[in-house]
């Protein structure tokens, strides 16, 4: 049996400052149920797309190398994404998705607000070393200004649950009066995120101009420890 497409492609969306209609989540937009060889297929190109990306970028990317990497044909590339920026999307999506499940899955409410913080500091620390391509993905997208993640359907999926689980620990932080009041979630949010973010990202540059090897456990223990201690301290009373 032949591969079907899995759904149509999204090049014949408006301009971006054009106002879209609502639209399903992407689990529930995915089009018909695939046969187990079509969705092989599909899966084949997406784990292709993403380290054909994650290597060299959207613009460096080339579908033939994706399709030979996927060991499928550009016909069936082009008949699932519709085009390489189509599926650069797709792909940024996924990896998005894939962050915002485990996030997810980060239980701190059972926790005491410092050790609540601690565990959520070290979840978005490890999320990021173990999955270099995410930021690589999201250089990749902040060179272009965001325009293909602006396109998507499925940004409101995209809010973080982290930055809600945040909001909960700093309120029962400040009631029991270990952490002080009026601390912006959001800012101090994107602060996690740049403490572990910047590392990864560096982690090469850094290691050979300090002559130490930052990508090791040893060494992202000792990270996981400073940035739980300065977001701690900035958050005592």
């Amino acid at each position: 049996m032949p591969d079907t497409p899995a759904r149509k492609s999204r090049t014949s969306r408006p301009a971006v400052a054009s106002p879209r209609p609502a639209t399903l989540p992407l689990a529930a937009r995915a089009g018909p149920p695939l046969s187990a060889r079509a969705a092989a297929t599909r899966q084949r190109i997406l784990d292709a797309a993403l380290a054909e990306f994650a290597e060299k970028g959207l613009a460096g990317a080339r579908v033939d190398e994706i399709a030979a990497r996927a060991g499928a044909n550009k016909r069936m590339l082009y008949a699932y994404f519709g085009s390489k920026e189509e599926l650069w999307l797709t792909v940024l999506e996924r990896a998005y998705a894939a962050k915002r499940a485990e996030e997810r899955a980060v239980e701190v409410e059972g926790l005491a607000p410092e050790r609540a913080m601690a565990r959520l500091v070290a979840f978005n620390l490890r999320y990021t070393a173990r999955h270099p391509e995410f930021v690589v993905l999201l250089n990749q997208e902040n060179i272009h200004r965001a325009a293909y993640l602006r396109r998507s359907e499925d940004v409101p999926a995209l809010y973080s649950p982290i930055l809600e689980a945040l909001r909960g620990v700093l309120a029962r932080g400040a009631e029991a009066g270990v952490f002080r009041a009026g601390v912006d979630a959001l800012q101090l949010y994107i602060s996690i995120l740049a403490l572990g973010h910047f590392y990864v990202a560096n982690r090469h540059t850094l290691s050979t101009i300090f002559g130490a090897p930052l990508d090791t456990e040893a060494a992202l223990a000792a990270r996981e420890a400073h940035i739980t201690e300065v977001v701690l301290g900035y958050l005592r009373p």
